[in-house]
């Protein structure tokens, strides 16, 4: 898929946003095919998305825009973008440079399991997060 070319208005009028103005976003990793996080976009997030072709989602926590990997270096690079059939959520296929997802240092967010009644880490930690960000 090429990105080239932008987005139109015409495009991101189809999208329907929430109050907030924002869409949920499903980064899945192309060729594993697994689900490895869950953000935001608002508009300006997604045409910087496609402009640069690398993640760019909206942080609620930190009220900005929030280019994915801008002090970790673990990147998005973004492959295909798609809008499903209620035009209320995006999948993106992204290629995860440095294998790491997750703010703590793991392949992908969704690291725990619900087992026994209550939830588990069931994935190691790939790079402490210290090394990551800083202590």
């Amino acid at each position: 898929m090429s990105l080239a070319g932008g987005i139109g208005a015409a495009a991101l009028d189809a999208i329907r946003w929430n109050a907030d103005g924002l869409v949920p976003v499903i980064a899945q990793e192309s060729g594993s095919g697994e689900v490895l996080m869950f953000a935001w976009m608002n508009r300006e997030a997604l045409r910087l998305t496609v402009e640069r072709g690398e993640a760019v989602y909206w942080s609620r926590s930190r009220g900005r825009l929030w280019h994915k990997g801008e002090r970790s270096g673990h990147v998005q690079k973004v492959l295909d973008i798609r809008l499903d059939c209620d035009a209320d959520v995006l999948l993106i296929e992204i290629e995860q440079i440095g294998g790491v997802a997750c703010h703590t240092g793991r392949h992908r967010c969704f690291f725990n399991r619900l087992q026994d009644g209550g939830w588990a880490v069931v994935e190691p930690v790939l790079k402490d997060p210290d090394a990551i960000y800083g202590a």
